[in-house]
């Protein structure tokens, strides 16, 4: 895996990103989904840096990145600031303006890039979800009991974190959104480093943080935005799976629509995890939408 990668670490915006580095040509940021690190992307990594600069990095409270405090208000885990690290590290490396390939939790990070640092994003590609504020206000039965971890990683502190640190590996292998047949989708290594990662001190109540911002302050955000009129400016490519919940409950173009000026995309024959269930079909979706 990442085998014309470089791994190394940033100090930015008071955390310190984790990231790999590989390849040459226009410049091209990977955010990874939960429970998961910047190694979700190893199916496609090696093929994207033959035609990007392709910079892989773990979020902060996940992977190998910074896992500060939640703080006030879990602030410290708001999609702003977590927006904030991915922009700091991309101009360090020399990078003021890049597209985006994002999963999960990671393309909720790019939804508040884009809007709070529309300069910087040429164009984006976002992985099976619907925006946050559409999803949290739609939540319907088939919705909860599928993204059950939506509403239990925002209980109060230490309950969740508690049951995630007791028992790592049945969390890990029964992740949200598996396939139809209820096996999760990771090779061994990738599921390997996600336990390890997930073991670190500190990891579980990240999650758990970016959980609850998400619940709060994100969605403030995200209203703040809606009544002033912002969208995002750059070209958005959102992607999800046909057997997926967003496929399910949601529409995702018309609520794209409602949040970013240009919206184009499709379901892909997959469940939750694109990247790594049918790493060619988005390398197509991929290539024809940044070349």
């Amino acid at each position: 895996m990442f085998e014309q990668f470089q791994r190394d670490e940033c100090e930015v915006n008071g955390v310190r990103i984790a990231y790999r580095k590989g390849g040459s040509g226009p410049p091209l940021l990977l955010l990874h989904g939960y429970p998961q690190t910047h190694v979700m992307w190893h199916e496609v990594a090696d093929q994207l840096a033959e035609r990007f600069t392709v910079v892989a990095a773990d979020l902060r409270g996940y992977g190998d990145s910074s896992k500060p405090e939640g703080g006030e208000n879990h602030v410290a885990y708001s999609k702003r600031e977590m927006a904030r690290d991915q922009v700091e590290l991309m101009r360090t490396l020399g990078f003021e303006r890049f597209d985006i390939l994002a999963h999960d939790r990671g393309a909720r990070v790019s939804h508040r890039l884009a809007m709070d640092h529309p300069q910087a994003v040429r164009r984006m590609i976002l992985l099976d979800i619907a925006p946050t504020l559409a999803m949290y206000s739609q939540t319907n039965e088939t919705f909860a009991r599928a993204y059950w971890h939506w509403f239990f990683l925002i209980r109060p502190a230490p309950l969740p974190e508690m049951v995630l640190a007791a028992a790592p590996e049945v969390v890990l292998g029964s992740a949200v959104a598996t396939r139809a047949d209820h096996v999760h989708p990771f090779s061994p290594p990738a599921y390997a480093e996600y336990l390890r990662c997930m073991k670190l001190p500190g990891t579980v109540h990240a999650f758990c943080e970016d959980y609850r911002a998400s619940a709060g302050i994100d969605l403030e955000h995200d209203r703040e935005d809606r009544a002033a009129g912002r969208r995002i400016e750059a070209p958005l490519l959102v992607l999800w799976g046909a057997s997926g919940i967003i496929e399910r409950c949601f529409d995702p173009l018309k609520e794209w629509r409602e949040v970013a000026r240009s919206v184009e995309g499709k379901a892909l024959p997959a469940g939750h995890y694109i990247a790594e269930e049918v790493p060619q079909l988005l390398m197509e979706e991929v290539l024809a939408f940044l070349r």
